[in-house]
């Protein structure tokens, strides 16, 4: 991993007093140990006029896979391939993060006993990060950085140079320059920034992480307008962390709009709370849509009888979780294509802890649905939640033929976005789909005709029902179709 931090300067101001701010002298080449590696830091080229600080972080990939290896029954999803072929020694992801904060801790904090007033001072500066892991594109990179001052240059790196057909890849070259921040200031923004891009990181994430998220984004995240999505993908999506988080960031902005202390204001809310913590409870929040849905799922499944489940495209793992709170379900297998979710999920899922009972109920499968599968033959029911408008429409017949003319089980869920529902959603751009991965959103016309062609292609019956508040006008925000095995096909079987 390589990033390089220059600034200019005048005979007055010397370029060169970059050096006095990282605490690193641009004659000496130096190294530093790491967790997972060795830092190094140099200077390419360092005059009055111009001055360039080079970090560069070679990851020890023996260390890193041993550290991250699954233990306990079964192992984790990460101990298999993805510990041998992955992207963490070239790309800047939380390791290099947690590199720049043991390099340049003191620069971080504003701290510079060799030029006290130094730290303080805004200056021209230019970071580049030549391969940086951007999970929403170039526009989130803009979407982030840009509020906080800087000009971004965000160019996607190609998949291969020499198959330009073949699309970008996940990862953007970055340039980012600003005349009006501090090195202070822009060093605690790649802190939080970059594994927020990357959305993972290479360690457990505890009750500690939220201090550091607020340490580092003290001064600019309380008023980020991506404050939210910041947080929850710093704290690895973890609901309890980032609601602690987002709670002292609403403090902390309430306190600077009102010029006070957060302890005064932190008192404050806690003294109406106290007087109206009756009324709170009372209130009924909405049910969020998610949890409809798998609510809606569960109760197809009971009704179908199904005792051996496959969650094809499993996520996260939700639902599998859902499902393992239900004695009915015996036999739990969740498919996913992504290595590193399955990673999520069975951190989620505890099965490193669970026990052997449980753990005989549940398993997780990688593979594609865009291929048959003799390992997801004989289950009673299959579920498809959120998962087909994900592929492209030429892979989709692929699909549909690995699951119902392969795996063929008795009960087939399908959920999918309503698209004609969309104009419910204020938050939601005119012409805009629910997720940047979405490949198409149907109408409920549209949804039922492709479900009406597969199942008398495959020899099913189907049936519909909505999830979500049902509008009159534009439908249920979700539309779920149940394929069950066709009387005639049954009795043929």
């Amino acid at each position: 991993m390589f990033l390089t931090i220059t600034t200019t300067g005048t005979p007055e101001r010397p370029a060169t007093d970059l050096g006095f701010l990282l605490h690193k002298h641009p004659d000496n080449a130096q190294s530093f140990t790491t967790s997972h590696g060795v830092a190094h830091v140099f200077y390419p080229e360092a005059d009055a006029e111009r001055c360039t600080a080079a970090l560069l972080l070679e990851v020890d990939a023996v260390a890193l896979a041993r550290r991250g290896k699954g233990k306990g029954r079964g192992g984790a999803p990460d101990a298999a391939l993805a510990q041998y072929v992955n992207d963490r020694p070239y790309a800047a992801s939380s390791l290099l993060a947690v590199a720049l904060g043991n390099v340049f801790s003191s620069a971080m904090r504003g701290v510079c006993k060799a030029r006290p007033e130094a730290p303080a001072r805004t200056r021209p500066l230019r970071i580049e990060v030549p391969a940086l892991p951007a999970r929403g594109g170039p526009d989130l990179v803009r979407h982030l950085f840009e509020p906080l001052g800087w000009t971004v240059t965000a160019e996607p790196v190609a998949l291969d140079a020499e198959f330009p057909e073949w699309g970008a890849s996940r990862y953007v070259g970055l340039v980012l320059e600003s005349e009006a921040l501090t090195l202070s200031e822009a060093l605690r923004h790649l802190y939080v920034l970059l594994p927020v891009l990357d959305d993972t990181k290479h360690y457990w994430v505890s009750a500690e992480e939220v201090d550091k998220l607020l340490r580092a984004g003290e001064g600019w995240l309380p008023g980020h307008p991506e404050q939210k999505l910041i947080t929850s993908r710093y704290l690895s999506r973890r609901w309890s962390l980032t609601r602690q988080a987002m709670e002292r960031l609403e403090l902390v902005r309430l306190a600077e709009a009102d010029d006070s202390e957060v302890e005064e204001i932190d008192n404050a809310v806690e003294e109406i709370d106290n007087a109206v913590g009756e009324e709170t409870e009372t209130e009924e929040k909405p049910t969020p849509l998610a949890v409809q849905r798998r609510e809606a799922i569960l109760d197809g499944l009971r009704r179908a009888g199904a005792a051996r489940v496959l969650d094809l495209g499993c996520g996260q793992g939700q639902l599998v979780q859902a499902m393992l709170k239900d004695p009915s379900f015996t036999g739990i297998v969740g498919v996913d294509v992504s290595m590193r979710a399955l990673t999520v999920a069975s951190r989620r899922l505890k099965l490193d802890r669970m026990g052997e009972r449980q753990a005989a109920r549940v398993t997780l499968l990688q593979g594609s649905l865009a291929y048959t599968d003799k390992r997801l033959k004989g289950y009673d029911a299959a579920v498809l939640s959120e998962v087909i408008e994900h592929l492209d429409l030429p892979r989709l017949p692929a699909l549909e033929y690995a699951v119902f003319g392969a795996a063929r089980p008795r009960t087939v869920l399908v959920t999918t976005p309503n698209v004609e529902y969309n104009v419910r959603w204020e938050t939601l751009p005119a012409g805009h789909v629910r997720h940047g991965d979405h490949r198409f959103e149907w109408t409920r016309a549209e949804f039922r005709a492709w479900a009406h062609r597969v199942a008398g292609l495959h020899g099913y019956d189907v049936e519909f029902t909505p999830v979500g508040p049902d509008d009159p006008e534009v439908g249920p925000p979700t539309q779920m179709a149940t394929f069950t095995f066709s009387a005639k096909e049954a009795r043929a079987a």
